[in-house]
Order: structure tokens, then C-alpha cells, then sequence
């Protein structure tokens, strides 16, 4: 196993850019993806060391990868990197097996810090999130429809009708992108 191979998951193609460049001259070798398929690929085929998880790809998260890498790379330390962080979210990926947990915006040296800790129990939420204020009201009622989204296994009638509401009102809300609070 390369002891500096990292697995970038990332489908903001500019974001996976501008990491992988940085990543490469800190002397890693990055292999990148945009998506849970084709990174399972790259899980058989290749011993990582790390992995870079971005919590959501596409409408898709990235979670389900986290107990197939440690089934199958048991060693390879794992961070989920994500735009939408909540609570509920950073405690799902830790108890999937998820090393750490880190909110965007991110440099590459919070990037870097919150990989390569080895506290395992650390949940290293970043300086922008370190005070963690209330979230809004917009902001509680998404993290629940994301929840209940992904407990339907992103099924929206039967999240729907779970959550007493019309489809076509769930994919309007699911269309909007939540405030950051």
C-alpha cells in the first residue's frame, strides 16, 4: 500500500482540481472520481491509504462508501468533506466508520490536518464551524428531509408520504439549496 495514495470522491469538478493540484504538490498521488460507482472500481483495484469524501455527489451521498472501504481497507483513513454540515450528518459518518468529518469552505491544510489525525475519536469540524451556532428553521427542516430521504433510500413518494406532504412540494424543496445556518 502506498503510504500517500489518496482516493478523492468529488464531483465539483473545479474544487477536485484545485485539491488534487495542491494534494500532488505535497507529494500525494491522487486518484480522483466523481462518483460512488466508479470509486468502489478504484477501491478494488487500488490499496489507498486515504480517502477524501465529498457527503454529497449529485443528490447521492457518499456514506454507503464508508463501510465497503473499511470492509475492504480496513487501514485507510477516511474524511467526509461536505458542503451541508449538520450534527446528524458528522455523527452518521463517525459511526459508519468515517475517521473525521470536515465542513466546507476547507483549505488544503484543514484538509490535510483533519486526514492525518489520528485521534480517532476527533469529529475535527473546522475553525469556521468550531462554535456551532442554532441552526435556522429552513436549515433543521432540510438536515430532516435529507435524513428521511436517505432512511427511503431517496425515494421521494415514500418520503413524502413520511413526512405527510405532497411529492411535487418534497421536490420543490429538495430543488432549493438550503442557507448555510
Amino acid at each position: 500500500m502506498e503510504t500517500n495514495h489518496i482516493l478523492l470522491v468529488e464531483d465539483d469538478e473545479v474544487f477536485a482540481r484545485v485539491v488534487s493540484r495542491a494534494l500532488r504538490n505535497r507529494n500525494y498521488i491522487v486518484s480522483h472520481t466523481t462518483n460512488s460507482e466508479d470509486a468502489e472500481i478504484l477501491i478494488k483495484q487500488i490499496d489507498f491509504s486515504h480517502a477524501i469524501l465529498d457527503l454529497n455527489l449529485g443528490g447521492q451521498t457518499s456514506l454507503d462508501l464508508v463501510p465497503m472501504i473499511k470492509q475492504d481497507q480496513p487501514t485507510m483513513r477516511i474524511l467526509i468533506l461536505t458542503g451541508y454540515a449538520s450534527i446528524a450528518t458528522a455523527v452518521e459518518a463517525i459511526k459508519l466508520g468515517a475517521d473525521n468529518y470536515l465542513a466546507k469552505p476547507a483549505d488544503i491544510d484543514e484538509i490535510l490536518a483533519a486526514l492525518l489525525s489520528h485521534e480517532d475519536h476527533d469529529v475535527a469540524l473546522g475553525p469556521k464551524q468550531a462554535s456551532l451556532e442554532p441552526m435556522s428553521v429552513r436549515r433543521l427542516e432540510w438536515e430532516h428531509i435529507q435524513k428521511v430521504l436517505g432512511d427511503n433510500q431517496g425515494n421521494i413518494s415514500a418520503t413524502a408520504r413520511q413526512l405527510k406532504m405532497h411529492r411535487r412540494t418534497l421536490q420543490r424543496k429538495l430543488q432549493k439549496r438550503p442557507v448555510a445556518k
